[in-house]
């Protein structure tokens, strides 16, 4: 009797669990099929215009360093640091005394060579009488002849040496090469200089024009080859472009892309461009850094929110909505994406057309398959 009781007990229970499981069961497929409720947008084409940004280095339209042709103390500073000069303007003294001594002794030598050289035209044209007259014979008149010759020699060298030692000490006074603004002066009042030393005395830049260097991917540019059908024609037909200074600001004034390099940066895969912008309140200082703003014309393309974008390493995906079994499905769907955006949007280059409806929010949280609502 005991036996028959449990074996009734356990059945009792056997069919308890089963329907609890088979409900739980039910209540979990049930949760699972209930549709979420999605934001979703049906794509069109569109036109955009997208400011790209690129780093930047600014530097003067010439950058000359300056440095010393002759050794020696320096004695003067003229300039300071940040002022402006212009072409021919003295802007360091080296010690003279020596040079100017120099010129000295080589004026002084040329006197000598010049009363030489009377002396021995005098000492020709005599024996060149006697000669005539034969008194003297041949090899005397050559060898007047020849000491005439040594000491107009002796004259040009003289002159030659003048020249040397004036050309010296005008060099102990060191010129602007070039209308500009004075960099850093790391050499002072007595500082010994000269032409191997390893850091120049300053450098002038012209800064009433900057140039603007920047850079560009292999492929960007390739893109606008294409377009333009060359390398030139793609760097004229660029169009006028911004300067975004380190604080944030905006540059005043516009610049344009004036070359583009034929070599490739092996070890960034990059393009070097440089643009030019005009400086005329010397805003812009050379080693300054920026971001170059290139304005680009998006025609005709469909864009989709960044937020509708699955991004995973370089797959970029978006869920389109479609009907499966009379349902609403999710459906993963890879894109192809311009490679500038504007940080809120993509530009779709393929994988979507014109229609397709995407789910248009929290793309990263979207699962294959799931129902929409």
């Amino acid at each position: 009797m005991k036996q028959s009781k449990t074996t009734v007990m356990l059945l009792i229970a056997a069919i308890a669990m089963a329907t609890l499981n088979a409900c739980g069961g039910k209540k979990q497929q049930g949760q699972q099929q209930a549709p979420a409720e999605y934001k979703t947008v049906k794509v069109k084409a569109e036109d955009r215009t997208i400011d790209t940004k690129y780093s930047a280095t600014i530097r003067g339209r010439q950058d000359i360093q300056v440095l010393p042709q002759v050794s020696g103390t320096l004695q003067r500073l003229c300039v300071t640091e940040g002022q402006k000069v212009a072409k021919g303007q003295t802007l360091f003294i080296i010690d003279q005394v020596p040079y100017q001594a120099a010129l000295n002794t080589a004026r002084a030598n040329l006197q000598a060579a010049k009363a030489a050289e009377a002396t021995a035209k005098l000492s020709y044209e005599s024996t060149k009488n006697l000669f005539d007259q034969q008194v003297v014979s041949e090899f005397d008149l050559h060898t007047a002849e020849n000491a005439y010759a040594q000491a107009k020699a002796a004259v040009a060298q003289a002159n030659a040496a003048v020249t040397n030692a004036a050309n010296s000490l005008s060099y102990t006074v060191v010129k602007s090469p070039a209308n500009g603004v004075v960099g850093t002066l790391p050499y002072r009042v007595g500082a010994l200089v000269g032409p191997s030393i390893p850091t120049p005395l300053t450098t002038v830049s012209d800064n009433h024009q900057m140039y603007v260097y920047f850079s560009m991917t292999e492929s960007q540019m390739l893109e606008k080859i294409r377009e333009a059908g060359s390398a030139e024609a793609a760097v004229k037909a660029m169009p006028a472009v911004r300067l975004q200074l380190v604080d944030g600001s905006e540059y005043s004034e516009t610049g344009v892309v004036e070359t583009a390099s034929g070599v490739v940066d092996q070890s960034t895969g990059s393009v070097s461009l440089r643009a030019v912008f005009n400086n005329p309140n010397g805003l812009l200082h050379s080693g300054s850094t920026g971001n170059v703003v290139i304005p680009v014309e998006i025609k005709n393309h469909i864009i989709v929110p960044a937020a509708a974008v699955k991004q995973l390493q370089t797959v970029h995906q978006v869920f389109k909505v479609v009907q499966k079994d009379g349902q609403r499905v999710a459906e993963g769907t890879n894109i192809e994406v311009a490679p500038y955006n504007t940080g809120k949007e993509f530009i779709v280059l393929s994988g979507l057309k014109v229609g397709d409806e995407i789910i248009a929010d929290g793309a990263g949280m979207v699962k294959e398959g799931a129902l929409v609502k």
